[in-house]
C-alpha cells in the first residue's frame, strides 16, 4: 500500500491491485473506490498514515460494479458504518442481485484482459443510496454525479465544482502519461461519448481509476487528451 497526498483533502491510496481516494471534509471521510478484496486492512493504514482515523469513514461511493473498485466495499461499511453509495444501474450488480454485462474486447484489449491477473470476487454488497446522473452528494461543497455510461452501464464520476476536482472512474484513464478512454467497456461508442463529456468539465485536479493524478490544470490536459483522440 502506497498513499499519495494529491492535495489538502485528497489523499490516492495505491493498493495491491487497483486504487482507492479518501476526500476529507470537516464533516468526516468519504472513499471513493476500494480496490479488491481484502483491501480493507491496507485502506485503514492508509487512513492512518495522513493522521486520520478509519471510524471518520462516513461514505464509500463506488464509481461502478468491477471487483477492483467494490472488492473491498462490504467490508469496510460493516467495519465503520459507512454509507455505500452507487448509480442506480450498478446497485443490483454491486449486491450480486444481477451478473455484470460482459465487455466488448478490441484485439488490444483482448491481449490486455488475457493477461491480467485473477481477481478475486467481490462481496456482495449493499448499496444504501442509489444516485442518478446530477444527485448532489455533501462532499467538497457538493459533489455532481455525472452518469458516464460506457465502460459500464451505470459508471459515474463525481465532479466538485467547487474545489475544481474530477474523480472519473474508469471512464479515463491516465497510464505512462497518456490520458485516454478507459478500456474494457461495455459499450465503447458511448464510453468515447462519456470521456468527452468529462473533458469539458471545469476542473483543476482529476484523479483515475487507473493511473496518476492531475493535480493541476487538468482541464486543459482532458480536452488536449479528448481532441487528439477524436481525430484518430
Amino acid at each position: 500500500m502506497e498513499i499519495t497526498r494529491v492535495r489538502d483533502e485528497l489523499h490516492m491510496i495505491t493498493l495491491e491491485f487497483g486504487t482507492a481516494y479518501l476526500w476529507r471534509d470537516e464533516h468526516g471521510l468519504t472513499l471513493v473506490d476500494t480496490g479488491i478484496a481484502g483491501s480493507a486492512d491496507g485502506i485503514e493504514e492508509g487512513i492512518r498514515k495522513v493522521g486520520l482515523e478509519p471510524s471518520a469513514l462516513r461514505r464509500i461511493v463506488l464509481t461502478h460494479h468491477h471487483e477492483d473498485h467494490t472488492g473491498s466495499a462490504a467490508e469496510l461499511a460493516r467495519r465503520r458504518g459507512a454509507e455505500v453509495v452507487a448509480h442506480r444501474l450498478e446497485a443490483p450488480v454491486v449486491r450480486r442481485e444481477q451478473p455484470a454485462a460482459p465487455p466488448v474486447l478490441s484485439p488490444f484489449e483482448q491481449e490486455l484482459w488475457d493477461g491480467l491477473p485473477p481477481i478475486p470476487p467481490a462481496e456482495p454488497c449493499p448499496v444504501h443510496r442509489e444516485v442518478e446522473d446530477g444527485d448532489v452528494l455533501d462532499i467538497g461543497g457538493g459533489a455532481v454525479v455525472v452518469h458516464v455510461p460506457g465502460h459500464t452501464d451505470g459508471s459515474i464520476a463525481l465532479h466538485l465544482p467547487g474545489p475544481g476536482v474530477l474523480f472519473t472512474g474508469d471512464a479515463v484513464s491516465n497510464v505512462r502519461g497518456q490520458t485516454r478512454c478507459g478500456v474494457f467497456n461495455t459499450d465503447p461508442a458511448r464510453a468515447r461519448a462519456a470521456f468527452r463529456r468529462l473533458a469539458a468539465l471545469p476542473v483543476e485536479t482529476v484523479v483515475f481509476g487507473h493511473g496518476d493524478p492531475i493535480a493541476a490544470g487538468a482541464s486543459a490536459a482532458l480536452r488536449a487528451a479528448a481532441e487528439q483522440a477524436g481525430q484518430a
